[in-house]
């Protein structure tokens, strides 16, 4: 049998142990490595894997007026958590959870034992009450948990619908202003966060931990949440009086493009738009319904013939037969027998076409469609909104006599509601083209702080401000003279046009069936506002647009310069009344006057008086306003 001698036996021994030593040196080495520099990281790891997050919805950025008056707001709405894996008894827990929320145990008892870390009972358990809350909580079942959610609230129910739009139940913007800033209101998610184990226990030696939310910022609009108030209930008005197919109106500064109010029939219910028709809410008419706009497009023609002077308004005459032969074409007059001889200012004032086609041909085809492209017709005037159309204009090379002559009196050419507002301002307030817009800024709900602000943006300028001047005093004299008259407001200076157009279907016009509307500006020596009407088609009237949308128009005109704080005007053009016009007489000063004195002075008036004296102290409204005949006149006795 061999021997192994000493020597060797020492050297495997001394071999074996400096291995032992290095594997001891690098199994201590890598548990030193994980444990200081490794440690902080696999914790967090292992915290990750230990850890539920309950999610906490942050408060999207409230919407409001120009005043600060809430458009759009939140409500709170709590949902429902569960975390499977903590329920002890499945059945019990799904037949309680079931009985409170109103949904099937089937349902309920698949969301409490399907297999993921945490799961959100939807859609019963999404956004409930208060006091369904309270009801899921008092029933005790363990991995059920409430957390903190919100919904949209809209204060003004329908009012500037598509404008505002709404958000989904994920508060997600899916129309209107909602979807289009949607990025700024959204914020970010917070969450409570606690730990369990793999059984799904809660560890009860590990703290709890709890992340904030951000909210989102607040967008102030534009919109005076008042104006927008009395334009809807003029809308209202006219939808119930003439049931037409549609109607929209704008209200817009012209001095900077600001849009005070927008809205538009049909219309919906943000909170519950899932009830109305996406014909509805997926159009917001102002901005994208195309249509030839009829004689409120005259306003342009006659701005291009005046800066270019090719026409005096007050020296130059036109002879109306009733119709004008245009390229083999008849282009017919809207009164028949035509208006005889006129100036100019009569033409504007009687809406004549011929007069009209003789302004277009006098400019030329080339100059007058530079004008129009010059106001912003044929492309989008950019307004922060989704959906805008673009219009439709003839291409110039295949512009022939009648489409020249149809051209400048707003047939033949398709153009959308907001194109023709800042179109308007523009040739009211000395000739600037303004964007127009509905965000003014962004602010942040905590500190208040504007995060930003739009600012106005002037396009270009299209005419002088002289021309301006005699457009406004030739739309001033339309209102008092003309076929405006319906638009007159007493005390204030306003100026428009009419419009009445025929609809087209499949290449023919349509018989008895028009949009027909009106474009007013007040005060027309400083235009402070601009309103456009157009009502679709309204039913049981003679459709002309100084019949049906001038009253509504001069209506909005009258109760918003009152809300806006333009004072009454002192000189004003007197208004030539018709057969059929109110009659108009001005208030005497009661002030002063016994209760005997009285039933001399208001033989064309109703009195109305208050208290038990017998001299009048104050009276309303005051002496040398102007009234319709048979008005009550209330005055207080001292």
């Amino acid at each position: 049998m061999k021997r192994v001698s000493t020597v060797t036996v020492r050297k495997r021994l001394i071999f074996i142990l400096l291995a032992g030593l290095f594997i001891f040196s690098v199994i201590a080495f890598r548990l030193g490595y994980v444990q200081f520099a490794l440690g902080d990281n696999l914790t967090d790891k292992a915290k990750d894997l230990w850890s539920r997050n309950i999610p906490f919805e942050p408060e999207r950025g409230k919407i409001t007026d120009r005043n600060g008056v809430a458009l759009a707001s939140n409500k709170s709405a709590p949902t429902v958590y569960v975390v499977p894996r903590q329920i002890k008894n499945p059945e019990e827990a799904a037949k309680k959870l079931a009985a409170v929320l109103n949904m099937t145990e089937k349902k309920a008892y698949m969301h409490i034992t399907k297999k993921s870390s945490i799961e959100r009972i939807h859609p019963e358990g999404r956004k409930i009450t208060f006091e369904k809350a309270e009801e899921v909580r008092k029933l005790g079942i363990e991995g059920i948990y409430i957390a903190e959610d919100s919904k949209r609230h809209y204060p003004f129910g329908k009012n500037l619908a598509h404008v505002l739009g709404f958000a989904g139940i994920d508060n997600q913007g899916l129309m209107g202003l909602e979807a289009y800033y949607d990025k700024e209101l959204s914020g970010d998610k917070g969450s409570m966060r606690f730990f369990s184990d793999a059984k799904g226990q809660r560890m009860p030696q590990m703290a709890d931990g709890y992340a904030p939310p951000v909210d989102g910022l607040d967008l102030k609009l534009t919109i005076d949440s008042k104006v927008q108030t009395i334009v809807e209930r003029e809308l209202d008005l006219a939808e119930a009086k003439y049931q037409p197919d549609g109607a929209i109106a704008i209200a817009m500064n012209p001095n900077n493009g600001e849009i005070l109010a927008m809205a538009s029939r049909p219309s919906f219910s943000p909170e519950n738009f899932q009830q109305a028709s996406p014909d509805v809410f997926n159009r917001n008419l102002p901005i994208w319904s195309t249509y030839e706009p009829g004689s409120t497009f005259k306003i342009i023609t006659l701005a291009a013939a005046l800066e270019e002077n090719k026409v005096d308004l007050h020296k130059d005459h036109f002879h109306d037969p009733g119709a004008v032969e245009v390229g083999g074409a008849r282009l017919r007059c809207w009164k028949k027998g035509g208006h005889g001889h006129q100036s100019f200012l009569e033409v504007v004032e009687n809406s004549c076409n011929p007069g009209f086609v003789e302004l277009g041909e006098r400019l030329g085809k080339e100059k007058l469609f530079d004008y129009i492209r010059k106001f912003g017709f044929g492309e989008k005037t950019g307004i922060d909104l989704q959906g805008e159309g673009r219009g439709i204009l003839f291409d110039i090379k295949r512009v022939g006599p009648v489409e020249q002559a149809t051209t400048a009196f707003g047939q033949g050419v398709a153009v959308t509601p907001i194109q023709q507002v800042a179109a308007v301002s523009a040739a009211v307030n000395g000739g600037i083209l303004y964007q127009p817009y509905v965000a003014k800024e962004l602010i942040d709900p905590i500190t208040g702080e504007v995060v930003k602000r739009k600012s106005p943006i002037a396009k270009r300028r299209v005419i002088s401000p002289e021309t301006s001047k005699q457009i406004r005093t030739a739309l001033e004299s339309v209102v008092a003279k003309g076929t405006g008259r319906n638009a007159f407001v007493e005390g204030y200076r306003v100026g428009g046009k009419t419009g009445t157009a025929q609809k087209a279907k499949d290449g023919r016009y349509l018989e008895n069936n028009h949009i027909v509307s009106f474009i007013g500006m007040a005060p027309a020596d400083d235009p402070q506002i601009v309103v456009y009407t157009a009502v679709d088609n309204p039913k049981g009237t003679i459709q002309f647009g100084g019949t049906v949308a001038a009253p509504i128009v001069g209506k909005i005109l009258e109760d918003s310069l009152q809300v806006l704080n333009v004072k009454p005007r002192a000189k004003q053009i007197e208004k030539e009344t018709q057969w059929n016009d109110p009659q108009i007489v001005e208030v005497p000063n009661l002030e002063g006057l016994t209760k005997k004195e009285l039933t001399q002075q208001l033989f064309e008036l109703k009195l109305q008086s208050s208290g038990d004296g017998d001299k009048v102290f104050k009276q309303s409204p005051a002496a040398g306003t102007k009234v319709e005949v048979g008005s009550t006149i209330r005055v207080y006795l001292n």
